[in-house]
């Protein structure tokens, strides 16, 4: 008998294969560290810190902002619309691979009606071409993910590195800052005034975009 995956895990392998290309990044990454790592060593600690000058900020001086880029992807309204494109993508392709599932289930069940009837040849045929199909299936399925995935982080990178960079760097300059540190990873006190520089390069980059466009996926 001919088996093939349920809906339920069919759309597990949607899910899975929306993130190959962040996985793929993240390994590449990865592999890059450990190469790094085991790279040899020439100078020990004391000699590599000669290098190292006694100078250091002066806290009096230093004028510090954060910003939650968690805050800026959640609200800003081009972020907002990229996601909206993504979604839209993604749901395209669930609904022909929802599609494209039932056309399999059909012929797995002509398949199966057929035993008795097909010669043994004849029916080792029919599977092996039905087995081709859903592998073709899955191989289309991941690599139209990937591109959706592809399509959009080019598009974040683009936003980030044409408007919201220069807006912060705009934010430094304007209010003479020394540090911005990103505010998912800073912990402040109630007291501090002026702070959270968030919600005004939220403002900014509506004001400076609204919207980006992502690059069609391959196979859209």
């Amino acid at each position: 008998m001919v088996k093939t995956s349920s809906n339920s895990e069919t759309k597990k392998y949607v899910k899975t294969g929306i993130i190959v290309a962040i996985v793929i990044a993240i390994a590449a990454l990865g592999a890059w560290g450990i190469s790094s790592m085991r790279s040899d060593s020439t100078a020990s600690v004391e000699e590599a810190m000669e290098v190292i000058t006694t100078d250091a900020a002066n806290g009096a001086e230093l004028r510090i902002a954060v910003v939650r880029m968690d805050a800026i992807q959640n609200e800003a309204t081009a972020l907002q619309d990229l996601r909206k494109q993504k979604e839209s993508y993604e749901s395209k392709l669930r609904d022909e691979l929802e599609k494209k599932q039932k056309e399999l289930e059909k012929e797995k069940t002509e398949i199966e009606k057929s035993q008795d009837v097909l010669s043994r040849d004849a029916l080792q045929r029919r599977i092996v071409d039905y087995q081709n199909k859903v592998n073709e299936l899955q191989r289309d399925l991941t690599e139209r993910a990937q591109s959706i995935e592809i399509s959009f982080q080019k598009a974040l990178n683009e936003v980030q590195a044409k408007h919201l960079d220069p807006i912060i760097e705009g934010v430094i300059e304007k209010k003479n800052l020394s540090l911005v540190i990103d505010g998912r990873f800073a912990r402040t006190g109630a007291n501090a005034e002026n702070l959270d520089i968030t919600n005004e390069v939220i403002s900014a980059l509506n004001k400076k975009v609204s919207n980006v466009k992502m690059d069609t996926p391959q196979g859209f």
